[in-house]
């Protein structure tokens, strides 16, 4: 049953309330932010967030869309104001994906059209291959590769090493992960701050304002962290860089050891896809400044046993595999690459975003 506790709402300079709540679902407490329709609902919209971030993210993006259309933003599992319950990573990404489940049964959608960003793209994908009746469209924006995060090469995702050494909890900064914990709100190098300035968006194109900054780095600053979380463990490797990825947190369950989405070109119907992404994406692309193994390539870490041994990921020839083999199973998808936009373009290029968004969407009543 579906309890509804501390409802908070805000109402924005154009007059769009959103509305603070939690949702006591069949999993765990549930933090959504959510805009409700005016009048009949036409459309049901669920946006699911990314890595160290949380749905406020969706703000703005949530003001904009038409005014018929419902969109709730849950915060994820370790993220944001939502119940802290440790991340099973043997389970891939599928303790998010259950948890989203729960989110709509609580609400009471049969269906939605699901966006997801960044990680919640890989969430967005593995809630579709589970549960594929419930999402009757799928927006992909800067998503991670259907075959997780680092450690993969080929756009079939093959592991660089047996025990997918280069992916997971060991090869995340750790200085940035105790900053976090730390609720380090400065803006020294490394910072959260930092890297919201410098890779959550291009800054050459995008500058927040002083009042979106404070907000996006409150969302940062409430990621959980520690082996159940934010990054998770990890464990030695004999392969370069000489870590593997542990069973518990984050980025272990986007590593390919767990997290494998790819079969989702396999379903009969796959629903239509748009892909949005900016080419000035730093996080996710084919030369990520993430990956170790595109780092070792320009020698910032050191020891990489060269290309042969240990390629860079190529996440968005692994993403475009992904779609071209499901369009040649029936289904369809729209590619929309952004000039100057970096990992965020619903907040770099809110027009355009907007308009590849609806134009999905509305084509499909």
């Amino acid at each position: 049953m579906d309890r509804t506790e501390a409802n908070t709402a805000g109402t924005d300079a154009a007059g769009v309330e959103i509305v603070s709540r939690r949702l006591t679902t069949s999993r765990l407490q549930t933090h959504i932010l959510e805009r409700a329709a005016t009048g009949a609902s036409t459309r049901q919209i669920l946006l699911i967030h990314g890595n160290v971030s949380s749905g406020e993210f969706f703000r703005e993006l949530m003001t904009t869309l038409p005014a018929e259309w419902q969109v709730v933003a849950p915060d994820l599992r370790g993220y944001g104001q939502t119940e802290a319950r440790p991340i099973d990573a043997s389970r891939g990404v599928r303790d998010w994906a259950d948890d989203v489940l729960a989110v709509l049964d609580a609400l009471g959608w049969q269906d939605a059209d699901v966006l997801g960003w960044s990680m919640g793209g890989g969430v967005a994908l593995q809630l579709t291959l589970d549960s594929p009746q419930r999402v009757r469209s799928l927006t992909l924006v800067a998503p991670v590769s259907p075959y997780g995060f680092g450690g993969t090469h080929s756009a079939a995702g093959t592991p660089n090493s047996p025990d997918f050494a280069g992916s997971g909890g060991g090869t995340v900064n750790a200085a940035f992960v105790a900053a976090v914990a730390a609720k380090d709100r400065s803006d020294t190098a490394g910072s959260p701050r930092d890297v919201l300035r410098k890779f959550y968006v291009n800054p050459a194109r995008f500058t927040p304002s002083a009042e979106q900054e404070e907000r996006w780095v409150d969302s940062m600053l409430q990621t959980r962290t520690g082996d159940d979380f934010y990054p998770g463990d990890a464990v030695p490797s004999e392969h370069w860089p000489h870590v593997a990825p542990g069973t518990r947190g984050v980025a272990n369950a986007f590593s390919a050891r767990f997290m494998n989405v790819s079969a989702f070109a396999d379903l009969r119907p796959a629903p239509p896809v748009l892909w949005v992404r900016g080419d000035a994406d730093a996080i996710i692309g084919d030369s990520s400044l993430f990956d170790l193994a595109y780092l070792g390539s320009l020698g910032a870490v050191p020891g990489w046993p060269g290309a042969e041994a240990c390629a860079p990921q190529p996440m968005l020839a692994q993403t475009r595999a992904m779609l071209e083999q499901a369009q040649q199973q029936g289904g369809e998808f729209r590619e929309v690459v952004l000039p100057g936009v970096g990992h965020s373009p619903f907040l770099e290029a809110p027009q355009e975003f907007l308009a590849a968004f609806t134009a999905h969407l509305e084509g499909r009543r």
